[in-house]
C-alpha cells in the first residue's frame, strides 16, 4: 500500500469512464433491475417530446439478440454541430454527462428520467449503440461501442419522407457490467403500460422479437389518461358509485390532476407520480390531497348532518377505506429527496395540491348527493371499525417474551434474541409443525402451526381479522404492531418462512398469509423478509447417496448425469409425502437446514401490479382465484408478488 497521500493519490476518470466505473450511482444497481432500468432512459427522452407535444407514438422492440430498439416519431434529436462540444449534437447527448435538452429549460419544460444523464449513462453502460435520426427529409446514423466510444460520427445514411421525423434509438446492455442481459417481457409491459395511463393520448407500443409468433406486439392507448389507470385497478374490485372523480388544474407551470374512486373494498391504493416517476413514498403532492380529503369529507358531513357535533371527525384512515387514487404531478423544477426520487419536497405543490383537489371534490360531492352519502357512510363505517380494532390490537401488544411463547400454547420460540439470527417457519398444520419442533435448530428456528387456513384479509376490515386467534398470534409473535402503531424496527425475526405443500390446499395457504402480509405488513415483504420454502418433490437414491431434487426437470437432469457415469446405475425415485408426512430428521435435512434448504424470497417488484393480483385473486369474485390456485399449485414455490 502507498502511504503517501498526494496528488498522484487523485484518480481522474475522463468521459464516461466514470460510470462504468461506479454505474450503481447512476442507475441505481447492475442487476436485473438495473438492466431494465436502461429502457426507461431512452423511453424517457421519447416522453419528453410527448410532453412538449411533438410525439404521439414510441414503439420499444427486444430484438432477438435481446439489445432493445426504441422509436419515436418527435422531432429528432438536433443534428448540428454543438458549440461548446465542436461535435454533433447526437453525439453530444450520447457521449457528454449532463448534456441535453433537460437543462436551463430551452428544450423541455417537464422531464423525468435522469434529468440529461439518461442517454449518455445508456451509452456508457452497452456494448454498442446505434443512433438514427430522421430530419428535414434525411436519415442521420451514429455509432458508438466499447462503452460509449463514438464508432461513426453523424453520417447521413440516406433520405427519407420530407414529413417525417423522429430518433430511433438501439443499444445492447454490456454482460461485463450486468449480472444479466436477458429481458423480461412482463416487466417491461406493466411499465409501458403505466405510461400509457399517464400521458394521456401518447400511444406505446411493446414488441418481443424473440418471439416469432409476437409479430404485432402489444399497443397500449388511453384516451382518458389517469381516469382509466382506476378504471384499470378497480376492474377486479366493486365501485361504489358509478363516476370515477378526475380533478385537475395549473399554476404557475405545474400541472396536477387527480382521478378516484371508491369501492367496497377495505385496501386503499393511493399511487402519486411526479413527471411519471412513481413517488413510492409520496410527498407534498400526496400530502395535499390527503389533508383536503380529510378536511371536505368532515365539512360535507357535518354540514349535511351526516356526522353529528357528539361524533368524532373522520380521520384520514377512515376517509381513505376503499379507495383508489391516482396522484400525478407534471413540475418543470422538481425536489426530489433520497436518490431513488421516491418522495417530492417541492413545499408550493402542497398548497397547489390540496386548492386543485379541495375545489374539485367539493363540486362532486355537491352535485352527487347520492355518491356524496355512499362515501361519506362508508367512512363512517370504517371510523366504527377502528374504534373496534385498537381495541382488538391491545391483545397482539407482547407484554413480555413469556407471553409470545405460549401465547395459545402454539409459537414454539427461538432461544435466540438477537433478530438477525432469528427466523420463523409458519408451518401447514399441527403434523407437520410437530415435526419441526423436533427437527429445527431451537437455537434459531422458531414454529408456528397454523389450524386450518387464515381469513382472507381482502374481504374483511381490520377489526374483524384481529378477531381471528391465527392472525392475533401472528402478528403478537411478529412484534411489530400493525396499522399506525407498526413499527419495523421491532420485527423479532430476520426470515418470515412460509412452509406449505406443493399443492392447491398448500397453494390456497400460502396466498392467504401473503395477502395478509401485504395488506398489514407490507414493509416487511418490501425490506426482503418473507420467503417460502421450497420442500423438494423427488427424493434420488443410489448406493448410499440421496438426492433430494425440486421437480421433474431436476429429477431428469440427475439421473442423466447418473446415467453418463454408469451405463446402467441402479437408482430409486421416490416422490415426497407432504411435510406432515415426513418425520423430524426428513423435514429439517429437506426444507430447514440453512446448508441444504432451498428458500424464495417474495418480492414486490411493483406495488401497483401486486396491489391488482391480490384483488383479482383473493377479492370477491371467486373463479379468477380458482383458476390460477389450480393452473400454478405446481409453480407455487416459485411465487414472487
Amino acid at each position: 500500500m502507498n502511504e503517501n497521500y498526494d496528488a498522484s493519490a487523485i484518480q481522474v476518470l475522463e468521459g464516461l469512464e466514470a460510470v462504468r466505473k461506479r454505474p450503481g450511482m447512476y442507475i441505481g444497481t447492475t442487476d436485473v433491475k438495473g438492466l431494465h432500468h436502461l429502457v426507461w432512459e431512452i423511453v424517457d427522452n421519447s416522453i419528453d417530446e410527448a410532453l412538449a407535444g411533438f410525439c404521439n407514438n414510441i414503439e420499444i422492440i427486444i430484438n432477438k439478440d435481446n439489445s432493445i430498439t426504441v422509436k419515436d416519431d418527435g422531432r429528432g434529436i438536433p443534428v448540428g454541430i454543438h458549440k461548446k462540444t465542436g461535435i454533433s449534437t447526437v453525439e453530444t447527448v450520447y457521449t457528454v454527462l449532463h448534456a441535453g435538452g433537460k437543462f436551463g429549460g430551452g428544450g423541455y419544460k417537464v422531464s423525468g428520467g435522469l434529468h440529461g444523464v439518461g442517454a449518455s449513462v445508456v451509452n456508457a453502460l452497452s456494448s454498442w449503440v446505434n443512433v438514427k435520426v430522421y430530419k428535414d427529409g434525411k436519415i442521420y446514423e451514429a455509432k458508438f461501442h466499447n462503452g460509449g466510444k463514438t464508432k461513426q460520427p453523424l453520417t447521413i445514411i440516406g433520405d427519407c419522407d420530407k414529413n417525417r421525423t423522429g430518433t430511433t434509438v438501439t443499444f445492447k446492455p454490456d454482460p461485463d457490467i450486468f449480472d444479466t442481459d436477458i429481458y423480461d417481457y412482463n416487466t417491461l409491459r406493466v411499465r409501458t403500460r403505466e405510461l400509457a395511463f399517464l400521458n394521456k393520448g401518447l400511444k406505446l407500443t411493446l414488441r418481443d422479437d424473440r418471439d416469432d409468433e409476437d409479430t404485432t406486439g402489444e399497443s397500449f392507448h388511453y384516451e382518458g389518461g389517469i381516469s382509466e389507470y382506476v378504471k384499470y385497478l378497480n376492474k377486479n374490485k366493486t365501485p361504489i358509485h358509478e363516476e370515477i372523480i378526475h380533478l385537475d388544474g395549473e399554476a404557475d407551470g405545474v400541472m396536477f390532476e387527480v382521478a378516484m374512486q371508491y369501492n367496497s373494498g377495505y385496501s386503499d391504493s393511493i399511487y402519486s407520480f411526479v413527471n411519471n416517476i412513481n413517488t413510492h413514498d409520496g410527498g407534498t403532492h400526496e400530502e395535499g390531497v390527503r389533508r383536503a380529503l380529510t378536511r371536505v369529507i368532515n365539512n360535507y358531513a357535518k354540514k349535511n348532518n351526516i356526522l353529528k357535533e357528539k361524533d368524532e371527525s373522520l380521520t384520514g384512515d377512515d376517509v381513505k377505506e376503499g379507495l383508489t387514487m391516482i396522484i400525478s404531478c407534471k413540475h418543470p423544477n422538481p425536489q426530489f429527496e433520497g436518490q431513488t426520487k421516491g418522495r417530492l419536497g417541492n413545499s408550493e405543490v402542497r398548497k397547489l395540491a390540496d386548492n386543485v383537489f379541495s375545489q374539485g371534490f367539493e363540486r362532486f360531492l355537491l352535485e352527487n348527493p347520492d355518491a356524496a352519502r355512499i362515501i361519506v357512510e362508508k367512512a363512517m363505517t370504517a371510523s366504527r371499525a377502528r374504534v373496534a380494532a385498537k381495541k382488538a390490537r391491545e391483545l397482539t401488544r407482547r407484554k413480555s417474551d413469556l407471553d409470545v411463547v405460549n401465547f395459545g400454547g402454539k409459537l414454539e420460540d427461538c432461544k435466540e434474541k438477537d433478530p438477525s439470527v432469528c427466523e420463523i417457519f409458519i408451518v401447514e398444520g399441527d403434523s407437520a409443525g410437530g415435526s419441526a419442533v423436533k427437527g429445527r435448530d431451537s437455537m434459531h428456528q422458531a414454529i408456528l402451526p397454523l389450524r386450518g387456513k387464515i381469513l382472507n384479509v381482502e374481504k374483511a376490515r381490520m377489526d374483524r381479522a384481529l378477531s381471528n386467534e391465527e392472525i392475533r398470534t401472528i402478528i403478537t409473535a411478529f412484534g411489530t404492531g400493525i396499522g399506525q402503531e407498526f413499527d419495523l424496527s421491532k420485527l423479532r425475526y430476520n426470515k418470515i418462512i412460509i412452509m406449505t405443500d406443493a399443492d392447491v390446499d398448500g397453494s390456497h395457504i400460502r396466498v392467504l398469509l401473503l395477502t395478509l402480509f401485504y395488506r398489514f405488513f407490507r414493509p416487511i415483504v418490501e425490506a426482503g423478509h418473507v420467503y417460502a420454502a421450497q420442500p423438494p418433490l423427488f427424493s434420488i437414491k443410489h448406493g448410499k447417496t440421496i438426492k433430494y431434487v425440486l421437480n421433474e426437470e431436476e429429477r431428469d437432469k440427475y439421473v442423466a448425469i447418473l446415467k453418463q457415469k454408469n451405463p446402467v446405475p441402479k437408482y430409486e425415485i421416490k416422490r415426497m409425502k407432504g411435510l406432515g408426512e415426513m418425520d423430524d430428521d426428513e423435514l429439517f435435512d429437506t426444507t430447514m437446514d440453512i446448508n441444504n434448504r432451498v428458500l424464495r424470497k417474495i418480492t414486490v417488484e411493483d406495488a401497483i401490479e401486486a396491489d391488482a393480483a391480490f384483488s383479482k385473486l383473493m377479492g370477491e369474485d371467486v373463479e379468477p382465484r380458482r383458476e390460477f390456485i389450480e393452473q400454478n399449485a405446481v409453480y407455487a414455490t416459485n411465487l414472487d408478488v
